[in-house]
């Protein structure tokens, strides 16, 4: 893996993932109380083997740019590095403008790629949760003499309309391509016998479909080839459907747990699975961890509440009767005496407040950096550095519409959201 580089893509505007990306960008997003996103594929890389890694960003970047500075360096023994490649202007005419699209976004940085010995360039996306080692998909590449390769999972058929599907031929080789078929004939066209996907050592269970998880390896030269010839600006809507056309492309099956965070249900409900019994993504894995900042934050301290179901990050006070239930609580977070957090991620905060501010908020009338006593949140996402009171209740009403705006929090497919740095005072409660 060592002529390997990874361009990690960091994403656009993140528009669907809005209130929580008003601040940052899609990968810098909070994860399981503790980590970022980007955590995801920068660990998968450094537990593959590779240590040369691009990350390229444009919108609200700067706490990712701090996230990445503060915890990926590497030794000077084993060399490596994760460097950010931001959306700047050069002296190249051609390069005067932001990023158009994820293939824009590498062209406008090829010269990255096409230093000496890179011979295999990853592209990875910014915001998906999932543990996978390249090296598989490595031999897959270089066994088949594929030109790219690129990484599916098998769906069943209901699930198919949600991803772009890849026919393949016998030895693996894609022959078509279908973003978000929405028929059973369209369907049909790309389907998967399940046999073959059996044959590959992965039990189909139904499955008869393979979706494109937005993994590509690219021999280097065929990427600088596809992308300097073209004005292509995506790699799924139009870098990969002709290179199928043009080029040897390779499937590679992965059958673990994979989720694409692109809405703010898929984020919520994807974080509350981490705090189940048998969670479908373990952080816990022997020698393939998940990295992230380290914080030398104390243990958490509960006096006497009701945990149940839920994930506590470092640094945390919980107070007397304080009841927790199915939810992901973040670094520092204080949640006072008998409140009741259900189905709801607390992000935490980003500081601690001294004594003498906690002592002027309560002078003022003023919430402090906490969850107040009394207080009740159930099926809702509290970003950091809120400020919440006591006897506040922030829970969904009778008719409450799934998406809409009400007094500054944001409903997105029936989850609220309270936005970033949010102050809401002593017996706040979510109205119609």
């Amino acid at each position: 893996m060592k002529n390997c580089v990874c361009l990690v893509l960091g994403g656009g505007k993140g528009t669907r993932l809005f209130p929580l990306t008003r601040y940052r960008s899609k990968p810098a997003v909070p994860l399981a109380g503790k980590y970022r996103l980007i955590d995801i594929p920068l660990s998968n890389c450094i537990n593959s083997g590779i240590n040369r890694i691009y990350v390229l960003t444009q919108f609200n970047s700067v706490s990712l740019h701090r996230h990445i500075r503060q915890t990926y360096e590497f030794d000077l023994f084993h060399g490596g590095f994760v460097e950010i490649l931001a959306a700047q202007q050069t002296m190249d005419e051609a390069e005067t403008d932001w990023y158009q699209g994820t293939a824009d976004a590498v062209r406008k940085q090829l010269r990255y790629v096409e230093q000496p010995g890179v011979d295999h360039v990853l592209v990875l996306s910014g915001d998906q949760l999932y543990r996978m080692d390249f090296r598989d998909m490595m031999r897959t590449h270089q066994q088949t003499k594929a030109d790219v390769t690129i990484a599916a999972i098998p769906v069943v058929r209901e699930q198919a309309a949600s991803f772009g599907i890849m026919r393949v031929s016998e030895t693996g080789k894609v022959e078509g391509f279908l973003e978000k078929p929405q028929t059973d004939d369209e369907i049909d066209m790309v389907r998967t016998d399940p046999a073959w996907i059996d044959a590959q050592g992965i039990p189909s269970r139904g499955r008869e479909c393979l979706a494109s998880m937005g993994i590509y390896l690219f021999n280097r030269d065929v990427l600088v080839e596809l992308l300097r010839k073209t004005s292509y600006q995506d790699f799924g809507k139009e870098v990969f459907p002709a290179s199928i056309r043009a080029k040897h492309v390779q499937v590679h099956l992965f059958d673990g747990y994979w989720e694409d965070i692109g809405t703010i249900r898929a984020f919520y409900e994807a974080n509350l699975a981490l705090a189940s019994p048998a969670p479908p993504f373990e952080f816990v894995a022997e020698g393939r961890p998940i990295y992230s900042r380290p914080r030398f934050l104390p243990p958490t301290r509960i006096e006497n509440a009701t945990v149940k179901r839920s994930l506590i990050a470092d640094g945390c006070f919980i107070e007397e009767g304080a009841v927790i239930e199915n939810s992901v609580v973040g670094l520092r977070c204080r949640i006072q005496k008998n409140a009741v957090i259900r189905n709801a991620i607390l992000m935490g905060a980003d500081f601690y407040q001294t004594p003498a501010d906690r002592q002027a908020d309560r002078a003022a009338g003023r919430p402090g950096l906490e969850i107040g006593e009394g207080t009740e949140i159930d099926t809702a996402i509290i970003d950091k550095n809120c400020r919440i009171g006591r006897g506040v209740r922030i829970a969904p009403f009778p008719g409450m519409n799934p998406n809409c705006e009400i007094a500054g929090l944001i409903i997105r497919d029936g989850i609220i959201v309270v936005p970033k740095e949010t102050e809401l005072p002593d017996g706040w409660e979510l109205r119609p």
